[in-house]
């Protein structure tokens, strides 16, 4: 197996880095990456200050069926990896391949998205615990509607889901109320068939529009924006407050909006505004 190695990027100050990969030893007693540890993904946890170039970011595996995290304190370049125990708490009953590698920064957490499943893995970055999040139940059993993605309300922040399914659109909060879904309430639903409707050349038939439409990720910059998937038709933008969907730009035959890498405001804007 190949280690995996970090380059991280700096949008504010164009600086970046490489960061080596997790030394053999850094796990006591195991000098080696064995084959039943699976590399799912990497992320930014936290950065110390804007004027240097000083950040954790997380490298997160499948190590025996549980999950484990890799720290890399970096202050300056210099870079320090640390092995946290396996999460015995949390178990992956399936194939590790099915995870997204990409992490989704929501509410204070990291979520990890599952193909196919209705649960996210959670990792906090307070204690690097893992856990499971349950998406409502009412979304159904059946493993191919699971098309829902994990992002902040436009108005207020809180964690939501939203979903894009039958032609409709729905966004889950978390709440607890006598209505509940495992911890989640609809708080908005929109039937979007006359948005459709505006498409040119997009299927006119449900059931043809069922199987090449999902959503694929929320704007983090601009919460109020959805990006949908039209397989064979491009990828678009929804507006939630103007109900308008547009075609995404297009550059040497190559779609934007999928997938979209949002940069992580590691500090508030109060904080960056005094330098």
């Amino acid at each position: 197996m190949i280690l995996p190695r970090l380059l991280v990027l700096d949008p504010a100050t164009r600086r970046r880095v490489l960061l080596p990969p997790p030394p053999r030893d850094t796990v006591p007693d195991d000098h080696r990456w064995r084959n039943s540890r699976y590399y799912v993904g990497s992320a930014l946890l936290s950065r110390a200050h804007p004027s240097k170039l000083c950040f954790e970011a997380v490298c997160f595996a499948i190590d025996g069926g549980h999950p484990r995290a890799w720290v890399a304190s970096v202050d300056n370049g210099e870079c320090r990896w640390r092995a946290l125990p396996r999460d015995e708490e949390v178990a992956v009953d399936f194939d590790p391949w099915w995870f997204e590698s990409r992490c989704v920064h929501a509410d204070g957490k990291m979520y990890w998205h599952i193909c196919s499943s209705g649960r996210v893995l959670v990792l906090d970055p307070a204690t690097l615990h893992f856990s499971y999040l349950l998406a409502p139940a009412v979304m159904g059993d059946d493993c191919f509607k699971f098309k829902y993605r994990i992002g902040e309300t436009p108005d207020d922040g809180r964690l939501c889901i939203v979903t894009v399914e039958v032609q409709v659109m729905q966004l889950w909060v978390r709440g607890e109320t006598r209505c509940s879904d495992n911890g989640w309430v609809l708080d908005r639903e929109m039937n979007l068939h006359k948005v459709y409707d505006t498409v040119p050349g997009l299927p006119r038939d449900m059931i043809s529009r069922v199987k090449s439409i999902y959503v694929t990720d929320i704007d983090a910059g601009q919460k109020w924006r959805l990006f949908i998937q039209m397989l064979g038709y491009g990828r678009y933008s929804f507006d939630l407050k103007t109900s308008k969907l547009e075609r995404l730009p297009m550059k040497g035959l190559k779609e934007y909006g999928h997938p979209v890498f949002a940069y992580f405001l590691a500090w508030p804007p109060s904080f960056l505004s005094a330098y």
